[in-house]
């Protein structure tokens, strides 16, 4: 699908839709010089988001839909779920993780 805008950390009240960008681009070589051109964003860093939204309308811009479990592997606690919900799904380690987890939880 084509993107028509991207708003790097909006505050839930006033973000545009309640899609979410989960961090894995292809990247045409001009999202450097933008990136270059842009002032610091969110949380004062430089973002590749405002990078890649200066580039909407000066070139396609994609992305792919997908329906599945997104993770906040930035925090401590969403890298801890991501690990525990994976190694549970897992053939090899469920079984394992799981008897782990009964023991510790009681």
């Amino acid at each position: 699908a084509e993107v028509f805008a991207m708003v790097e950390k909006p505050a839930p009240d006033v973000a545009p839709s309640t899609l979410a960008v989960a961090g894995r681009y292809v990247l045409t070589p001009a999202v450097f010089e933008s990136i270059r051109r842009q002032p610091r964003g969110a949380g004062g860093e430089i973002q590749l988001t405002d990078g890649i939204a200066a580039l909407i309308g000066v070139e396609k811009v994609q992305a792919f839909r997908y329906d599945g479990t997104r993770y906040d592997c930035g925090s401590k606690e969403g890298f801890l779920e991501a690990t525990i919900d994976l190694a549970l799904a897992n053939a090899e380690l469920g079984a394992s993780v799981r008897a782990h987890l009964k023991r510790v939880m009681g």
